[in-house]
């Protein structure tokens, strides 16, 4: 939840930069809002949405209990209502009028006023989803129909109500707008068509092969064992996987065929991260495709509402959106950003603020523009307060390490002293079936159990002293052990124990001080300008 906002709020940040480079400014309002009315127009807004939600559900809903299979008769007859009192409603303003040029902002009251039966059709699209329980594909389907109708009747009802004439209010020109509708959308399917089956070409050779079987020793191997070439390889495949494919398949395909690849190597590396951030990691990646040429389905659906070329918009969709791709690398690094580890509202409330305020200073970094032009030195510096911002540990972890390594021969007594529910953080070495050597870390959780032993039995293994060695010496089917990887005679390098020390917070303080510096900079290079 919280990534996804920090997102959507960088992606808005960064078209105000745009926009700020460009030297472009609003049109003027009709009436200016205060910020209160502005807030009202908002949760109004809102409640409207969480209304006709409730009303689709509830109502329409309680409508099926009396109704029975006569149902969709008596919702025809609402929708058809419903819709002729909305057409009269809106022929209370005004006709909207695309043809001359607008130079000041639209009232918005009036303009949704004379459109507000376009939201039939998402009320059909709610109903046929939550009431009906059809599939998306055919609850589209119907809201599609609908629409259709609409767009057929608006004119010759509108003409009606009005009591006008004219070919702005005929049946021909809905009729006309519906077939230029069809044939737009006929020229824009082939495109998407011809990319989705050129992905499906891509992913089929990928799941049909068996190659998803080898990808954590393909990402090793050109890696070179790298921990931040391992992420950044991830990535690159994570979107090639994810052209083309709906939300539900893009997911269970990465998560199933990278997701083990940065578990598996990031133990190996020391980097233990829970399994949701990985999964969180190899989705974002994923997701991202859809806006990546020359696949990029939203992108060719942004094209078709717009009117831009699709392959333009993709590029420029993608520029974009990589500018918060260091989101996914920093809650690998920092989980705080997916609320874990967060033991408090105020612990809360500074995570997604410092969150926010260094995703948005490094889009500036990125735009090269935060009040005004960015220097050179002013980039280097917003990049260095964006990573301290998102990853304060790093330079606190050298200067205070965060956890104290024990040797493998103190791990019953240390199991014994830690708290039940408390993560034990193991490093053990073992050997592959090809006689390779390897290390890698992973983290358990502590039973409640009372003795050292019990507990380790209750994580799932026993252990044997062999000259003066811990050694794994046997593993419970279907325990936590065994799903991390524990395996017979792996030996058990050491522990690591959360240390005492100042809270790595403290970072934040000389990186907003520096970014303070920055903004106080640029504001008077701005105002001497201006």
């Amino acid at each position: 939840f919280l990534p996804a906002i920090i997102s959507y709020i960088a992606l808005v940040y960064i078209v105000h930069l745009e926009a700020c480079k460009m030297g472009l400014e609003g049109m003027e309002r009709k009436v200016t809002k205060t910020l209160a009315a502005k807030l009202l127009s908002f949760v109004m807004t809102i409640l409207g949405i969480i209304i006709i939600g409730g009303a689709t559900y509830y109502g329409l809903g309680w409508i099926k209990g009396v109704a029975g299979d006569a149902t969709i008769y008596v919702v025809s007859v609402l929708l058809a209502v419903a819709y002729f009192a909305l057409i009269w409603y809106a022929c209370r303003v005004p006709e909207l009028e695309s043809s001359h040029e607008i130079n000041e902002l639209p009232d918005l009251k009036e303009t949704a006023q004379a459109g507000y039966y376009f939201l039939l059709p998402v009320v059909v699209l709610m109903w046929c989803l939550t009431v009906e329980r059809l599939s998306p594909s055919l609850s589209a389907y119907w809201a599609t129909m609908l629409l259709m109708v609409i767009v057929l009747t608006q004119r010759p009802l509108k003409g009606f109500i009005r009591k006008a004439s004219g070919d702005d209010f005929s049946f021909k020109k809905g009729s006309n707008e519906f077939i230029d509708g069809l044939v737009s959308g006929g020229r824009n399917m082939i495109g998407i068509g011809v990319a989705t089956a050129a992905a499906g070409i891509v992913v089929g050779t990928v799941t049909l092969t068996g190659i998803g079987l080898v990808m954590t020793e393909f990402v090793e191997f050109i890696s070179g064992g790298n921990l931040m070439l391992i992420l950044l390889f991830t990535a690159v495949i994570s979107l090639i996987l994810g052209m083309g494919l709906p939300t539900t398949a893009n997911y269970i395909v990465v998560s199933t065929l990278m997701a083990p690849v940065i578990v598996d190597l990031g133990a190996q590396n020391g980097l233990i991260v829970p399994l949701i951030a990985v999964h969180l990691f190899v989705f974002y990646f994923g997701i991202l495709a859809d806006d990546t040429p020359p696949v990029g389905l939203a992108a060719f659906a942004a094209a078709g509402i717009s009117g831009g070329d699709p392959i333009r918009t993709g590029i420029q969709g993608f520029t974009y959106d990589i500018r918060t791709a260091i989101l996914p690398f920093m809650f690998i690094f920092n989980t705080e950003l997916l609320m874990i580890g967060v033991d408090s509202w105020f612990h809360l409330v500074v995570v997604v603020v410092t969150a926010v305020i260094g995703m948005l200073v490094f889009a500036a970094a990125t735009q090269g523009f935060f009040l005004t032009k960015s220097r050179f030195y002013e980039t280097i510096a917003l990049l260095l307060v964006t990573f301290v911002l998102f990853r304060p540990g790093f330079i606190w972890d050298k200067i205070y390490p965060p956890f104290e390594e024990k040797p493998g021969t103190q791990l019953v007594q240390i199991v014994e002293t830690m708290e039940p529910g408390s993560m034990l953080r193991l490093k053990i070495k073992g050997e592959t079936m090809m006689g390779k050597e390897y290390t890698k870390s992973m983290m358990l959780p502590v039973g409640s159990a009372t003795s050292g032993v019990e507990r380790l039995n209750e994580i799932g293994f026993e252990i044997r002293t062999e000259d003066e060695k811990i050694l794994i010496d046997n593993v419970m089917f279907g325990s936590n052990a065994e799903k991390m990887g524990i395996d017979f005679d792996q030996e058990i390098l050491m522990l690591k124990i959360p240390s005492e020390r100042l809270p790595k917070q403290l970072m934040y303080f000389p990186a907003l001080a520096l970014l303070a510096l920055i903004y106080f900079v640029q504001r008077k290079r701005r105002d001497a300008v201006v």
